[in-house]
């Protein structure tokens, strides 16, 4: 789900933008359909591939890992005296399974990424300290040095490798979701050939949808019309009422919002997969540092700690994203490439 800068898209394809409305308290759309987390039992039947109920209440008994006294003494002093390790995230009002907000407690989020993050944090022997924001924020706290590591589904690029060092720890694929009815299928892009299609705004999966649309009109065929949307709280009603024909987005969260949804009128379905790196390649999500940040060496050591530990693969099978787990975390390992 890594953002791109806005130049990256292109006037020359139909692109609407669709600001979405964020109410002051978060309907959890991404998470429960059109109802707030207090009133929708949907909520509350999403299950693991396991036919395991997911908890997704504030008591969330975390595995929070001892500490490792090698690994701990490599991360710089600063922060070991200071005793916490400030974690960015950037999903704005929530993003299911990645970082939302308890279904009874707004104030207390939970998800994927932040039991990630709070594994490394036990491995370092330090008490996590998460600051959340938009997208945008979470890289501007990364540069001030407001946050000292984001774990916020952030894809690797070769571009933001400039600017920042990374350690993968899952896989990044991409899906496209579409209503139960829908005859769309998605087996490459001239499947989406004279669709409208939505996609986060600024995101990878932006820049590969728009590469699809400028392989369709290089062909002369009809080509994608694209509405943004800033983050997930508009997309599932833009889908159940028929203003786009499917979302083109990370595939944890789709995966999650079509199992929410299974068997009610707004019911969805997954029809296509794609790396999120692109054809060819393997996308991967990484813990990711400003650039020459020395905390990026005991980050990737604590998450191939917890790997060999099987807490990682714990973790992953809770959220029903096991098949996305990696053998190992890499250093600034190859990433999207760039484009001209």
């Amino acid at each position: 789900m890594t953002r791109m800068t806005r130049s990256a898209r292109s006037p020359r394809h139909t692109l609407i933008r669709v600001v979405s409305v964020t109410v002051a308290v978060l309907t959890m759309i991404t998470v429960a359909g059109c109802s707030t987390p207090d009133n929708d039992d949907t909520t509350h039947q999403v299950t693991n591939a396991a036919g395991e109920k997911l908890n997704l209440t504030a008591q969330q008994n975390r595995i929070v890992p001892a500490r490792d006294d090698a690994i701990a003494a490599t991360v710089p002093k600063a922060i070991r005296d200071r005793g916490t390790l400030i974690i960015g995230q950037g999903s704005g009002t929530g993003n299911p399974p990645f970082t939302f907000p308890a279904t009874n407690d707004d104030n207390v989020w939970i998800g994927d990424e932040v039991d990630i993050a709070t594994l490394v944090s036990g491995v370092l022997g330090l008490k996590p300290d998460f600051r959340r924001s938009s997208w945008e924020g979470l890289f501007l706290g990364i540069d001030s040095g407001g946050s000292d590591v984001g774990f916020s589904n952030i894809t690797v690029t070769e571009a933001r490798k400039e600017l920042y060092d990374f350690a993968s720890y899952r896989t990044d694929e991409l899906s496209l979701i579409v209503g139960k009815d829908s005859t769309l299928t998605f087996h490459d892009y001239h499947d989406l050939s004279g669709k409208t299609v939505g996609v986060g705004s600024g995101t990878n999966q932006e820049k590969i949808l728009v590469g699809y649309a400028d392989k369709l009109k290089a062909e002369s065929k009809p080509t994608i019309t694209i509405k943004y949307y800033q983050d997930t709280t508009g997309v599932w009603s833009a889908l159940t009422s028929g203003q786009i024909d499917g979302y083109f987005g990370p595939n944890p969260i789709n995966s999650f919002h079509d199992a929410q949804v299974a068997g009610t009128p707004n019911a969805t379905k997954i029809v296509g997969h794609v790396s999120g790196a692109g054809e060819g390649l393997t996308g991967l999500i990484a813990a990711t540092t400003k650039k020459g940040n020395p905390i990026i060496g005991p980050v990737q050591a604590a998450l191939n700690k917890v790997i060999t530990s099987g807490d990682y693969e714990k973790v992953l099978k809770r959220w029903n994203l096991d098949a996305e787990k990696v053998p190992s975390s890499l250093l600034n390992p190859p990433g999207l490439p760039k484009t001209s």
